[in-house]
C-alpha cells in the first residue's frame, strides 16, 4: 500500500487493526480520545465507548482473558481511575494480547494535572513503549500484541499529545486476523486471592528480568551515531525536538521506556564523552542511569520538570553548555503561538450554552460550586467567575458533601455534566443519600460528552457507532437510589430552574436537578430567534457583559463604549434580556 498522512491516534488504531484487535474500549479524553473513534471505522473489530477508564480496561482484561486481542485507550488521568484492574492485570498476565494507549499532556492543553505515566509502567511493573512520531506509533502497536503474548503480559504504550495529533507519513499493511479461544479456567492465574497472588508476584518478577534482556537486544532501542563528543538519551517526542536542535550528536533513541536496556546504556555512555539525557516532565530515565552510577547531564543543565518541551527550549539549553554541537539558531524550529502582538484567546462558553444559564443562576443564590471535568469548568473564568473547584471526574459531588458535612447545609453545590456524572459522580450521590447529606446536585445535561468532541454515553441512547439503545434515564436512577426531591428541568425555564434551585437548597433532603438541553452544537437543533440590544434603552451597566457569552459584544471605551450583540453566533437563549433591568435586549424582529 502507498503512505498515507496521519496522525498518531490514527496510526495507533491502525497498528492495533493490522495486529488483529478484536475488541476495544475506552472513555473520551483528549488527547486520546480519536484512537477508538478511528478504530471503530475498521471492520471486524467491537469498540465501544465506557463509563469510565476503569470499566474499559475491565472490558479488554475479560476480552484478553478470552484469548482476543483487546485494545484499552485513555488520557493520563484516565489511568488513575483505571490503576486498580492495572496493577493486578499485571499479575493475571493475559491470553490473547492486550494494549493499553496511555496519552501523556505535557503541558496541560486539557487536563487538569501534567502527570507522567512511565511511572505507571514501573509500579505496576510493565513493559511501556514509547514511539517518536505516527510510523512509530503504527509499528509499535502493531508490535505491542506480539509481545504483550509472548511475555505474557498488558504492555502500556505511551503517547503524547504532541504524538497523539501531529501528523506523519504512514504504510498501512495488511490485518493479521488471530483466532478466539473462548476462556479457560486456570485459578492460580487468574484468581488473585493472596495465596495465588503471592505467587504470581514472583512470575511477575521473573517476567521483568526476560524484558530487561528483550531491552538490550530490541531494535526498538537504537544507537544513531555522531559526534562523540555529546551522547542524547531520549525517546518521544523529546528525541525529535533534540535531534532538530543537535543534529550531529550521537543519540540512544529508546522505544522501550520501561525497562530500560541497562547494558546498551553503559555501552553508549562509554562510547560518548558527555552524556545527556533529555525527557520531558519527570527525570524518570535520568535518575535510574545515575543509579548505574554513570556521569550524566538532564535536569541540572536547565530542562524543566513542568511544561511541554520544544526544539527552541531544547536548543537553548544545549547550546548553553555545548555551544559546537547545537546546529545554527535560525534553522531551529520556534514554537507558533510565540508572538507577543496576538491578543489572548482564553477558551469561552459557547454562545447558548446552557451551562451558562444554570451557573449564572446559581451565582444569585451565593453559594460554592463545587466543579468538575467539562465545558462548565470555564465558568470558573472572568467575567462569569461561577464555579470554585476542579479536581477529577465525579470530585464535585463529594466535596460539596464534604464542605456540608463541616459547615451545614444549603452553602455549596455540585455541579457536573451528565456524561461525568456517569463516570464518577453516580457513588458520591450514594453516598450522600447513605449519610443523610442535604446535598444539592446540579447534572449540567447537554446530551453529550462535550469537551472531547460531542461522543455518546449511556444517557444519550446510541452506541459508539449510532446504534439506538437503552437511555439511561438520569432522574430515575437518582430516584432509584433514595432521591426523593428530582427534576428534569429545561434551562429555558428561567423561573422553575431558579425556584426549584431555591426550594432544593431550603430542604432538609438530598436532591438532584438534570438542567437537561442539548448541546448547541448538536445538529438538528430547534431555531431561536436572535436578540438585539437597544442602544437608547442600554445604560452600559454591562449585566450583559458578565455573563460571558461571545455573541455580546463592546465597542469603545468609557462614555463611548457600546454594547451590541451579534446575530450571527447568537443562538437565542434569552440570558442577556433577562439579567437586563432596563429593557433594553429584546427578540431581533
Amino acid at each position: 500500500m502507498s503512505k498515507v498522512l496521519m496522525s498518531g491516534n490514527e496510526a495507533a488504531a491502525r497498528g492495533a487493526y493490522e495486529a488483529g484487535v478484536r475488541f476495544a474500549a475506552s472513555y473520551p479524553g483528549t488527547p486520546a480520545t480519536e484512537v477508538l473513534e478511528n478504530v471503530a471505522t475498521y471492520d471486524g473489530v467491537r469498540a465501544q465507548w465506557t463509563v469510565n477508564e476503569k470499566v474499559a480496561l475491565e472490558e479488554t482484561i475479560g476480552a484478553a482473558v478470552a484469548g482476543a486481542r483487546a485494545l484499552a485507550s485513555m488520557k493520563h488521568v484516565g489511568m488513575n481511575v483505571a490503576a486498580d484492574p492495572l496493577f493486578t492485570a499485571s499479575y493475571i498476565g493475559v491470553k490473547g494480547g492486550l494494549v493499553i494507549i496511555n496519552a501523556d499532556d505535557p503541558g496541560m492543553h486539557s487536563s487538569q494535572n501534567e502527570q507522567d505515566n512511565r511511572h505507571y509502567a514501573r509500579a505496576a511493573k510493565l513493559l511501556m513503549l514509547e514511539p517518536a512520531d505516527s510510523a512509530e506509533t503504527k509499528e509499535f502497536v502493531r508490535l505491542a500484541f506480539d509481545l504483550s503474548e509472548e511475555y505474557d503480559t498488558p504492555v502500556i504504550v505511551r503517547m503524547t499529545t504532541r504524538i497523539s495529533h501531529s501528523k506523519g507519513l504512514v504504510e498501512p499493511g495488511e490485518r493479521t486476523e488471530k483466532e478466539v479461544e473462548g476462556f479457560k479456567r486456570d485459578i492460580p492465574k487468574y484468581v488473585m486471592l493472596p495465596g495465588y497472588a503471592r505467587g504470581r508476584h514472583v512470575v511477575v518478577e521473573e517476567r521483568m528480568k526476560k524484558l530487561s534482556e528483550l531491552c538490550d537486544r530490541s531494535e526498538l532501542n537504537r544507537v544513531i551515531p555522531g559526534d562523540r563528543f555529546l551522547g542524547i538519551i531520549s525517546s518521544g517526542a523529546a528525541f525529535q525536538y533534540a535531534l532538530e536542535a543537535a543534529p550531529r550528536a550521537s543519540f540512544l533513541k529508546l522505544g522501550i521506556v520501561n525497562p530500560i536496556p541497562k547494558d546498551m546504556i553503559s555501552q553508549f555512555a562509554a562510547y560518548v564523552e558527555n552524556l545527556v539525557i533529555i525527557e520531558e516532565l519527570d527525570p524518570i530515565i535520568e535518575e535510574q542511569v545515575r543509579a548505574m552510577g554513570l556521569r550524566v547531564f538532564g535536569k541540572d543543565l536547565g530542562f524543566p520538570l513542568c511544561g511541554e518541551l520544544s526544539p527552541e527550549a531544547v536548543w537553548n539549553i544545549l547550546n548553553l553548555r555545548f555551544p559546537n554541537m547545537a546546529r545554527p539558531r535560525q534553522e531551529v524550529t520556534i514554537q507558533p503561538g510565540r508572538y507577543k502582538d496576538l491578543p489572548p484567546r482564553p477558551p469561552v462558553l459557547c454562545p447558548g450554552c446552557s451551562h451558562r444559564i444554570v451557573l449564572s443562576i446559581l451565582k444569585k443564590f451565593k453559594v460554592n460550586v463545587m466543579g468538575d471535568i467539562g465545558c462548565y469548568t470555564l465558568a470558573a473564568q472572568s467575567p462569569l467567575n461561577a464555579m470554585d473547584s476542579c479536581v477529577c471526574m465525579g470530585a464535585s459531588v463529594g466535596m460539596a458533601f464534604g464542605i456540608e458535612k463541616v459547615t451545614g447545609k444549603g452553602k455549596t453545590v455540585a455541579a457536573l455534566g451528565d456524561s461525568t456524572f456517569i463516570h464518577g459522580g453516580i457513588t458520591g450521590l450514594i453516598d450522600i443519600v447513605y449519610n443523610k447529606g442535604a446535598t444539592l446536585v446540579m447534572i449540567l445535561d447537554n446530551c453529550t460528552t462535550a469537551m472531547t468532541g460531542r461522543q455518546d454515553h449511556p444517557a444519550t441512547g446510541k452506541t459508539l457507532q449510532g446504534e439506538p439503545t437503552i437511555a439511561l434515564d438520569l432522574e430515575k436512577l437518582a430516584r432509584g437510589i433514595g432521591i426523593r426531591d428530582a427534576h428534569t428541568i429545561n434551562p429555558l425555564e428561567f423561573d422553575r430552574l431558579e425556584q426549584t434551585i431555591k426550594s432544593c437548597l431550603e430542604s432538609d433532603e438530598p436532591s438532584v436537578i438534570v438542567a437537561k438541553r442539548p448541546c448547541v452544537l448538536i445538529p438538528g437543533q430547534e431555531e431561536l430567534p436572535a436578540y438585539k440590544i437597544d442602544q437608547e434603552l442600554c445604560n452600559q451597566c454591562a449585566a450583559c457583559i458578565r455573563l460571558g457569552c461571545p455573541a455580546i459584544m463592546q465597542l469603545g471605551k468609557d462614555k463611548k463604549k457600546e454594547f451590541f450583540i451579534d446575530e450571527f453566533y447568537c443562538q437565542g437563549c434569552g440570558l442577556c434580556q433577562r439579567v437586563c433591568k432596563f429593557d433594553a435586549i429584546g427578540v431581533k424582529q
